[in-house]
């Protein structure tokens, strides 16, 4: 099991290595992240959502189970900020401790949860739906507490924007097809299904693309960054095994499935809120970077102690 999560995150690091080899050889230019992330957020990340539901057979069973990991996947996360808060409000005046705090709970869970869940468990599609859900919870939290977070300023939380986005509208949209076990025509799955498919590949792209911008003295030479990659990429998964493994609800399948989601590195949606709000924007940027780099270690190592 490990040696395929760590060939499957080796695939990931070769899609990094793509756009930064790209925007280096002058191929691609920075100028193009904005409209390649749109396109993964506003066209792709939906067509993932509903590609996961699409492939998961319909049963009372399974709409529970789906309903428990939204309840779950948001309490985790927020549990750990809410530790975490506690643990460190005292220096909130800083900002930088407040991107800490955001990316340590904020990840990856879709663009690079969902192909981790397909190879921990590659013959239960419920796994797909898993990471949508948690997709979805992670962004109730992102323009909440998130956006809290990044801004000290209670008046930026915006509870519409929770509501409506584009992960949450896709659910809101899937959700009575699958109830409904409304057919859908086959080309339209398999172009959905297409779609669903660019998901990871486009942003391990857009983040090699950064990554070939980034000054490495910056990246390699802050300890305060590494602080964060300690508490998203170990603590994190620790916290939400310790957490679960006694739970008498849930079952194995979706433990292990929240667990391997919270191995995965912040999520770029950090860099976007810093860089909308003029926060901490160098610092949210090599959270993203270092995260990520350093997954490709840090998930085989903790798959081997909780998998």
């Amino acid at each position: 099991m490990t040696t395929s999560i760590f060939l499957t995150v080796i695939l990931m690091l070769l899609y990094l290595f793509v756009g930064y080899f790209l925007c280096k050889k002058g191929l691609v230019h920075t100028d193009h992240v904005k409209s390649m992330s749109g396109l993964l957020i506003y066209g792709l990340s939906p067509a993932m959502i509903i590609n996961a539901f699409l492939k998961l057979p319909f049963s009372r069973d399974n709409l529970l189970r789906i309903g428990k990991c939204f309840v779950l996947s948001f309490l985790v996360q927020l549990l750990f900020f809410f530790l975490l808060m506690l643990l460190l409000h005292k220096t909130y005046e800083k900002a930088k401790y407040r991107i800490l705090t955001t990316g340590a709970v904020l990840g990856n869970v879709g663009f690079i949860g969902m192909p981790l869940l397909q190879t921990v468990f590659p013959t239960d599609p419920i796994v797909l739906c898993y990471s949508s859900v948690t997709v979805t919870t992670m962004n109730l939290l992102v323009f909440t507490l998130g956006t809290y977070m990044i801004t000290n300023e209670k008046k930026y939380i915006s509870l519409k924007g929770a509501i409506v986005n584009p992960s949450c509208l896709a659910l809101m949209v899937v959700l009575p097809i699958y109830c409904l076990q409304l057919p859908l025509p086959p080309f339209l799955q398999t172009g959905i299904g297409a779609l669903a498919n660019m998901v990871t590949p486009m942003c391990m792209i857009i983040l090699g693309i950064r990554l070939s911008k980034a000054k490495l003295k910056n990246l390699l030479t802050r300890p305060f960054v590494y602080y964060t990659c300690i508490l998203k990429l170990v603590l994190f998964p620790c916290f939400t095994y310790l957490l679960l493994r006694w739970l008498p609800f849930a079952d194995s399948t979706l433990k292990t499935s929240l667990v391997v989601l919270t191995m995965t590195p912040s999520g770029a949606i950090i860099q976007s809120m810093a860089e909308l709000h003029e926060c901490e924007q160098e610092l949210a940027a090599n959270v993203v970077l270092m995260t990520t780099l350093l997954s490709i270690l840090t998930i085989p190592l903790m798959s081997s102690f909780f998998l």
